[in-house]
């Protein structure tokens, strides 16, 4: 094996009057000289193939799941850095799944520089309705790895931040730090073709998360030499499996921070609180909810979803409301990262996290994870999680009141998937399976098979419900919201 360092565009015409590659530098000249990485400044790819909604698998052992993606139309600028990426995507039904009728979904995600933000048409909106812009700040990351995970993207960064060579019997691997924190590893073939590269981002629930983009299939582009095949895999399933149809140099694409964007700054996690019942709090303040239960010694909290910062805020909250008493419970609706990104707060706190057993075996294997780029309280405590987990139902008492947790079965959503019940005050809590629409609004022409499945197990468990405590919507509804959302006019009886 054998690494340098050096300026790899450095002297690309010796290279071009030898006619040959002997050395890595030459090498990675040769590739840098195909793909016209000093003469393309920016790129514009087109194709079609399939999309996957990470950390949204329906089985913690199950792969992310399936969009037809039947547009996808990428515009980079690699000096800025910027990018704009549009997609025309529509959900594939697996085999044995009853999903809610797919839409068309048209996204534009775009990336400048540090700021990040989405444009989209809502989902059965009226016609002439605007589009809908949001600050995303969480995404800049994952984008910025796209941006650097194209061919002639790499290699300008290889250039950048002075990468390292290393000859091996496949290949040559080319390696560097973007602002000395995030990681690349390319490697080029005996091809002299940059066929794959590595990067790793932060995910709160997977920590230090492999990006890896492969390159098949080159070909020449009306003079651009680029692939015809990319796939991109994140946390070890497919993200995107994409046919390159069309490719340009240097795209006059509009990459401006829309006003609103610009003048927004990053919201600040907030944590509103409603008093339900005595000692039940429904906790709001965003896209996710919880609520947290009072007990004789202790508090029990329903959810810990997004990150760790919603998680320190929640804490913030319970202790004003409740004072004095410990988080001794979390309880886990299901394994959707959006879901259960907080966990790893109450685990550092040493609360007993209440979820499947399913679910309980993927946490105990991807918390070992590193969280070296984002290091959160868990990763410096180092403390074990402790779990208390079931299949079917489980109780938690104190004598006074009771909590039951129920898997919702048969829902497709989700295959370890749980509402949480409270009998003395009939409230029903639950994610995912019922989100209430705003006040007003006509419910949906076809109902949502997941609710429908929510509205068959809250009869078969013979719950009397007053009050539905959803983790998503506006607020708190009534059974009969949910009836109707179901297409359902009266009462059972």
């Amino acid at each position: 094996m054998r690494a340098a360092r050096y300026p790899i565009l450095a002297s690309a015409v010796a290279l071009i009057v030898t006619g040959c590659a002997t050395t890595p530098e030459d090498r990675v000249h040769e590739t840098a000289h195909t793909l016209n990485v000093a003469g393309v400044k920016g790129l514009e790819f087109s194709g079609n193939g399939q999309w996957y909604q990470f950390g949204q698998a329906p089985n913690p052992t199950l792969p992310w799941p399936p969009y037809q993606l039947s547009q996808y139309l990428a515009d980079i600028d690699y000096a800025t850095p910027a990018a704009r990426v549009q997609i025309t995507r529509k959900q594939i039904i697996e085999p044995g799944r009853s999903r809610p009728t797919p839409v068309e979904q048209k996204v534009q995600q775009s990336i400048n520089g540090s700021t990040a933000w989405n444009v989209a048409v809502p989902n059965n909106s009226a016609p002439g309705t605007p589009p809908a812009t949001t600050l995303q700040a969480a995404a800049v990351e994952e984008r910025t790895a796209e941006i650097w995970s194209t061919p002639q993207g790499f290699l300008k960064a290889a250039v950048a931040n002075n990468a390292t060579a290393t000859t091996g019997d496949q290949g040559i691997e080319l390696s560097f730090a973007v602002g000395g924190k995030y990681k690349y590893v390319g490697h080029i073939n005996g091809q002299n073709q940059l066929d794959s590269v590595k990067t790793w981002i932060d995910n709160p629930v997977l920590g230090d998360t492999l990006v890896e983009t492969k390159f098949s299939e080159y070909k020449d582009f009306g003079g651009i030499h680029f692939p015809a095949h990319i796939t991109r895999s994140q946390g070890g399933h497919p993200v995107l499996d994409l046919n390159v149809t069309e490719v340009k140099a240097n795209p006059q694409a509009d990459y401006s921070v829309p006003l609103e964007i610009a003048a927004a700054s990053t919201p600040t996690v907030a944590v509103k609180s409603e008093k339900l019942a005595d000692g039940v709090f429904y906790l709001t303040g965003g896209t996710h909810h919880s609520v947290a239960i009072e007990q004789r010694d202790h508090i029990v909290l329903v959810e810990a979803p997004l990150n760790e910062e919603r998680s320190q805020a929640l804490i913030a909250k319970i202790k004003e409301i409740i004072p004095g008493k410990p988080i001794k419970y979390v309880v886990n609706t299901h394994a959707h990262f959006d879901h259960s990104g907080g966990l790893r707060s109450f685990v550092d706190t040493g609360a007993t996290i209440v979820t499947e057993d399913a679910n309980k075996d993927y946490y105990q294997h991807v918390w070992k994870n590193p969280h070296s780029l984002k290091p959160d309280r868990l990763e410096q405590s180092k403390a074990t999680p402790v779990f208390s987990s079931y299949t079917g139902s489980h109780v938690l008492s104190d004598g006074k009141r009771t909590i039951e947790i129920h898997s919702i079965a048969g829902n497709s959503h989700n295959d370890a998937f749980d509402l949480i019940y409270l009998p003395k005050e009939k409230i029903l809590i639950e994610a995912d399976a019922y989100t209430p629409l705003p006040a007003n609004a006509p419910p949906p022409e076809t109902p949502n098979p997941y609710t429908v499945n929510l509205y068959e197990n809250i009869g078969k468990l013979k719950l009397k419900v007053d009050k539905i405590a959803a983790l998503h919507g506006p607020g708190v509804v009534s059974l009969a919201d949910l009836r109707k959302a179901i297409g359902i006019t009266t009462a059972a009886k």
